[in-house]
């Protein structure tokens, strides 16, 4: 996935010695004067401008800051010596960068009231225009409930504690089911047995005609196939790739922006892409065999006999099929029993005996010759 910058943010730091807040390049507080520590949180306030500047950008590649490790000072990153104590900076620490701030917050600028004199500021000025307080970073405001949500609810059950009536719906309907299953399967297996006799026999024997016939089918246009008649196409995604392709159409698919602390005091602005690479998606049409017609021939006995179809120069004979009927006599009424091939077919002549194996569907589950 690539990362796109689209500009930079300036953040800040609030001074954990005196509560005031302070623009994240400044190194000291503005209020007390105390050095940034090195492990202070920057933070983004909605509405500062995005800006795209030369200076803020090689700020940010020289490299996160360095604190010196003898006074703490913060130093840039190409410092020598520290400014404030003339330490030799290469035993400094630099500042964490690549942590993720939040999503960019764009948009107007949220007015706050000033916790002294409650006059109304922006939320990104540092001191209040009236007293000249100091601004503190708004909390996020907890919601009252709305007078429908104050009604009596439900008590929830409390998290950790099994839902036993939950367990117990779950159990009773695996429970069903396997009886279903059983029940199914218990009605379905011989629960008694007729005598029977052959009272009839018939067969019907078919053979399916096939003819080339022009068939459209859907495909990426490189994988048509070469004697086929292209048709219509139209660009479709065939894949998702990090990188911009070369030569192929695109679509840029990017995420929400989001901030991340570079260590300098600058948040730099990304987003994460990536790209749909488009391609020919195609109508094509080729001659393939397709059944046109089904001949079809019927008779009773034991010789069946299949139909004799004329073709076509350009027709094919296909599939064939072969279905045998018996028709058995019993005392509660005649029972339809079928075979498919013609060896277990001849088995049954008529007036030949036969117990038939009956489910509780009355159906026909086995047959066996009558001893």
């Amino acid at each position: 996935m690539s990362r796109e910058t689209l500009g930079y943010v300036e953040l800040e730091w609030t001074c954990p010695k005196c509560g005031s807040r302070n623009p994240g390049p400044q190194k000291t507080c503005g209020s007390c004067g105390a050095p940034q520590p090195d492990d202070v949180q920057f933070e983004q306030v909605q509405g500062k401008e995005l800006v795209k500047d030369e200076a803020v950008e090689k700020q940010v590649e020289a490299g996160a800051d360095i604190h010196c490790a003898f006074c703490g000072a913060r130093n840039p990153a190409d410092a020598v010596v520290c400014s404030q104590c003339g330490a030799d900076i290469k035993e400094g620490a630099r500042r964490e960068k690549g942590r993720v701030v939040g999503a960019y917050k764009e948009g107007p600028v949220k007015k706050i009231t000033c916790p002294n004199c409650g006059a109304e500021n922006l939320e990104t000025d540092l001191k209040c225009s009236v007293c000249g307080a100091t601004q503190t970073r708004p909390e996020t405001p907890i919601q009252t409930a709305s007078p429908a949500a104050a009604a009596p609810q439900k008590k929830a059950a409390s998290p950790g504690r099994p839902n036993w009536m939950v367990f117990g719906i779950v159990g009773l309907l695996i429970l069903l089911c396997i009886c279903a299953v059983a029940s199914f399967a218990f009605l379905s297996s011989p629960q008694e047995s007729q005598n029977a006799v052959v009272q009839d026999a018939s067969w019907r024997t078919s053979i399916a005609v096939e003819a080339l016939q022009p068939v459209t089918h859907q495909t990426w246009q490189d994988e048509v196939p070469l004697d086929a008649q292209l048709g219509r196409c139209q660009d479709k995604v065939h894949h998702v790739q990090d990188q911009q392709p070369a030569g192929a159409r695109s679509n840029e698919v990017c995420g929400t922006p989001y901030v991340l602390d570079t260590g300098t005091g600058q948040g730099q602005v990304v987003q994460d892409c990536q790209y749909e690479v488009l391609l020919p998606y195609c109508d094509y049409t080729v001659n393939e065999w397709q059944q046109v017609d089904v001949l079809t021939q019927n008779g009773a006995g034991f010789s069946p006999a299949w139909p004799e179809p004329s073709l076509r120069a350009e027709q094919r004979l296909g599939e064939q099929s072969e279905e045998y009927v018996i028709v058995f006599e019993t005392s509660d009424g005649q029972y339809t029993y079928r075979v498919s091939n013609f060896r277990d077919y001849q088995r049954f002549q008529l007036g030949s005996e036969w117990i038939l194996n009956l489910n509780a569907f009355d159906q026909i589950v086995s047959v066996e010759p009558a001893r």
